[in-house]
């Protein structure tokens, strides 16, 4: 079982965003949004390099195909923000709260999620590459047709897994506060859980086996 790698960010001073709002295929670089209420805007295809954003609302945000590199996200909040095809790469996001958030088909490579909670999820067929899920809350998370490689998942809450399809490699579930799969038990096989997490999946693992158990 190999480790994740977590982002080692070094940001350097930042300049204030003071724009009228995001543009289409934007280029932000060394900037500081700070309690920008970005709600429905559309940054489809930006780039944003060593920047951070803090308390940002994301409701709506339309941000397909962005490349978010070497940033922290603190704090934001939003229902339906648009990643489909991102790009996160060096990331750390921090006490987020945020519904329906779409990062299908999205590469996230050294990223590190860490508290609040994040409700329905979507990383179907996303790539995921040495990305820590630590403290937070994850409801119906959607990994289905995803790819994990070198994924933690550290005192976190996981509530209606969806893994249909993934394939898993060095993914380390041991340290989960409470996990619990919907779908896809039969896509652990690359995976590290705990004794006692067995025990608890035991059901559904008899029942994908077709094992019928009686006393």
């Amino acid at each position: 079982m190999r480790a994740a790698r977590r982002p080692e960010l070094r940001l350097p001073p930042l300049e204030r965003y003071e724009g009228g709002g995001l543009e289409p295929d934007g280029d932000y670089d060394g900037r500081e949004f700070a309690g920008a209420d970005l709600t429905g805007q559309d940054g489809a295809g930006a780039r944003f390099m060593d920047c951070a954003l803090r308390g940002c609302a994301l409701d709506e945000t339309r941000l397909p195909r962005a490349r978010l590199l070497d940033s922290v996200l603190d704090g934001v909040r939003g229902v339906g923000t648009d990643l489909a095809g991102a790009t996160l790469r060096d990331v750390e996001l921090t006490d987020a709260r945020l519904g329906g958030t779409q990062l299908h088909g999205a590469a996230l490579e050294r990223v590190r999620v860490r508290g609040g909670k994040i409700d329905f999820l979507n990383l179907r067929a996303a790539a995921l590459k040495d990305v820590v899920f630590e403290g937070c809350v994850l409801v119906e998370p959607d990994f289905g047709g995803a790819r994990l490689e070198r994924v933690e998942f550290v005192d976190c809450t996981l509530k209606g897994v969806d893994l249909s399809g993934a394939v898993l490699k060095d993914v380390d579930l041991r340290r989960a506060a409470s996990l619990e799969i919907a779908r896809g038990v039969d896509r652990l096989s690359g995976a590290v859980i705990s004794p006692s997490q067995l025990l608890d999946l035991a059901p559904s693992l008899a029942a994908e086996l077709g094992i019928v158990v009686e006393g």
